[in-house]
């Protein structure tokens, strides 16, 4: 195991210490938990960039689908969308786009 030095504002410091204390941890096991988030996010995002752009290719493929269908085949096709387990965690402005785009769509 490493050891780092590192100097924050004192500021920083308590906010980490209140946090720390609010989930039940040291500061020592917030800290590498917070910096292991980070990082596994990062990695994350850089790992899926392909697969995301071909979820995106898709996406818009679908989209141009529907401007030329009508109401019935817009809800047969969302009727066999896929759902996802994590559906809580995605966040509501893009929820909320995603809506309207859908509603322009069947408005067209």
């Amino acid at each position: 195991m490493s050891r780092l030095t590192l100097r924050l504002p004192e500021s920083l410091h308590q906010t980490l210490i209140q946090l720390a204390q609010q989930d039940g941890v040291s500061l020592n096991h917030f800290i590498v938990y917070a910096l292991t988030r980070q990082t596994s996010t990062h990695y994350q995002v850089i790992k899926n960039s392909e697969e995301n752009a071909q979820q995106q290719a898709n996406f818009d493929e679908l989209l141009q689908r529907l401007k030329t269908s009508n109401t019935d085949t817009i809800n047969q096709t969302l009727a066999q969308r896929e759902w996802v387990d994590d559906l809580e965690r995605l966040d509501p402005s893009l929820e909320n786009a995603l809506v309207k785009k859908l509603e322009s769509i069947k408005g067209t």
